[in-house]
Order: C-alpha cells, then sequence, then structure tokens
C-alpha cells in the first residue's frame, strides 16, 4: 500500500509540474527526503515530465576554460579563486584563433552550445573587445550557439555581448541567499542577482544554476530551485561540488548519487519546461547512476570542465544512445 501512494503522490507532481502548477514548498520537501525505495517512482515522474518538453533529445554543451586563475574573488568552491592553493594553469583571455579552434572543437563534439568562460570578477574592456571579436566571427561561420560567462556584467556590457550574438550569458547563484556569506564575501547573491537581470534586459537567454554539497541544507536546496524559477532562467547548470584540494570546501563529503538525483528531480518538477543541465561533478558524484540522470535533466556538458576533466565523449555518446535518447542538433545560422 505504501508504495502505491507514493507512485501516485509523485505522478500528480508530474501532472501538476505538466502543466506548470506550482508545488507546494512541503511538497518539494518531500522530494528531498524521499526513501530511497521511492527513487525509481520518483525519477519515473520526473521524466514524464522531461519528455513532456524535450522527449528524449539530449542537448550537448561544451566549455572553453578562456582565462584561468588570475581572479581576486574568493569563492570557496573554486580552483581558481584567490585564496585557493590547487595547482591550475593560469593564463590571460585566449586569442581569437584559439577560441575559434573551440568552437571547432564544440562542433566535432556534437554539441550544440559552446560556452566560453573566462575567470574574474567581470571583464575588462580589452577581454570584452577580444570576447566580442571571437564571437562575430563564430556565428558567421558556424551553427553554433554561444553561451558566454565572464562575471559581473553592466548594462552597456550585456547589450554588446548580445548585439554581437550571444546567445546565453551564464551567471549561476550557486547557493541559497542564506548560505551565500559563507562561500563568498568579495562579492554578494544580489549582485549575482542584478546581472541575470542585466542579461534578461539585453535580450539574451539567462543561464543560472546552482552548486550542490557545499554544506547547505535541504530547505536551502529548496529555496535555491524557488529562486531559479522566480529568475526565469532559461538553462540550469546543476553541479555537484567536486572538493579540490588547496580550495576551502575541499574537505566536503561528495554528494551521493541517490541525493543527486533527487535534487534533479525537484529542479525539474519547479521548473518544468526549462533546460536542467547536470554540470560539474557529474562524473565523481553520480558515478555509475549517471545514466539515470537523464530521466531528469536532458542536458550535460561533453568534455572536461574548467580545471578538472569530464569523461570520454564516447562514453555520453554511448550512455545517450543505451537510453534511447538521442543528441538535439542546432536548427540555427
Amino acid at each position: 500500500m505504501t508504495n502505491s501512494v507514493s507512485v501516485l503522490h509523485w505522478s500528480e507532481l508530474a501532472v501538476k509540474a505538466i502543466h506548470k502548477e506550482p508545488i507546494s514548498p512541503e511538497q518539494a520537501m518531500q522530494v528531498l527526503t524521499a526513501e530511497d525505495r521511492d527513487l525509481l517512482p520518483l525519477l519515473h515522474a520526473a521524466y514524464e515530465v522531461r519528455h513532456h518538453f524535450y522527449g528524449n533529445k539530449v542537448k550537448l554543451n561544451m566549455i572553453i576554460n578562456a582565462k584561468s586563475g588570475l581572479c581576486p574573488e574568493d569563492c570557496g568552491y573554486c580552483s581558481q579563486s584567490i585564496v585557493s592553493t590547487a595547482p591550475v594553469s593560469k593564463y590571460s583571455l585566449l586569442d581569437k584563433d584559439t577560441l575559434l579552434a573551440g568552437a571547432r572543437e564544440a562542433m566535432n563534439r556534437q554539441a550544440g552550445t559552446y560556452c566560453i568562460v573566462a575567470s574574474g570578477r567581470g571583464p575588462t574592456r580589452r577581454e570584452l573587445e577580444q570576447v566580442i571579436e571571437a564571437v562575430q566571427e563564430i556565428r558567421d561561420t558556424m551553427p553554433l550557439k554561444i553561451c558566454a560567462c565572464l562575471g559581473l556584467l553592466n548594462e552597456d556590457q550585456a547589450r554588446r555581448l548580445c548585439e554581437a550574438g550571444v546567445h546565453r550569458y551564464n551567471h549561476n547563484l550557486n547557493t541559497s541567499s542564506e548560505h551565500y556569506a559563507s562561500i563568498t564575501t568579495t562579492h554578494t547573491y544580489e549582485q549575482r542577482i542584478n546581472t541575470i537581470e542585466q542579461v534578461k534586459s539585453s535580450g539574451m537567454s539567462p543561464c543560472s544554476g546552482v552548486i550542490i554539497g557545499m554544506g547547505e541544507s535541504d530547505e536551502q536546496i529548496v529555496e535555491m530551485a524557488y529562486a531559479l524559477h522566480q529568475l526565469d532562467a532559461d538553462s540550469i547548470p546543476v553541479n555537484f561540488l567536486n572538493p579540490i584540494p588547496g580550495t576551502p570546501l575541499a574537505d566536503q563529503q561528495r554528494t551521493h548519487a541517490r541525493k543527486a538525483l533527487k535534487v534533479l528531480s525537484l529542479l525539474r518538477f519547479i521548473c518544468p519546461d526549462k533546460e536542467i543541465r547536470v554540470a560539474g561533478g557529474r562524473e565523481l558524484n553520480l558515478r555509475t547512476l549517471q545514466p539515470l540522470a537523464l530521466y531528469a535533466a536532458n542536458s550535460i556538458f561533453v568534455g572536461d570542465y574548467l580545471t578538472t576533466p569530464g569523461q570520454e565523449a564516447a562514453l555520453d555518446y554511448q550512455m545517450i544512445e543505451d537510453l534511447g535518447f538521442e543528441i538535439e542538433h542546432n536548427a540555427l545560422v
């Protein structure tokens, strides 16, 4: 009897999500704290929502670490921050030819979105010009969507990136407003919200997500999910902390795969029609349960992350094929 009630309960959440009716905070907490024996029924319900909006298509994204290290911010999770002693590469913004070569590699990997990511508080004038020049040439020659992630933006910078052809801009909330000061002190949660609002006003598509596993509570995870819904982020990268030696969060325990799947399901119920991407830490935290993530999420990164390796692209393609899913290719440019 208990199992049948649970199945019905999760199915009811799926129906609400498909009709874009909000689930309550109490229901959200039930998702996160569901018993492990309810995991498959829960994922089935999340899949019903995912399938309604995205079918069995999987969006692939590829990152280029366009500027590494040299960052004045003190983000506790990041190997490139000023407080990190992790041995990472440090270099200024890559030149146009290297950014173009990265775009060609994204095409080779069947990625629909090419993500140009640079460390730092925000782009300098020279860095902005370099990115704009590269983006314009990529847009003229390749059928790629371009996402930029350059830090905090002002109104003029957002407008210029949009005019250059940047489709999407990423600036993650990372954690809840209440937990934020324990993760970063050199900028505020409100500054991150303001950047996303600038992105939306410019006409670019807003991309904003979270990092799970930084000591936040379940209540704070629920708060993050509702904050992303309120922001109306089109794309939601869900990172699971990879605790890198030399960073302040190096001793954090990994998020268990089953909990990670519940988080992804929660976001599918609260943000039903948005791109939900399993991002950094996927391989470390989900481990052998990676395929199950795509029953809730509809997007992944292919290849390496910023300073940590991803799994081989061939394994991602095989995972997608084995699920009976298919890679979504762009129909633009």
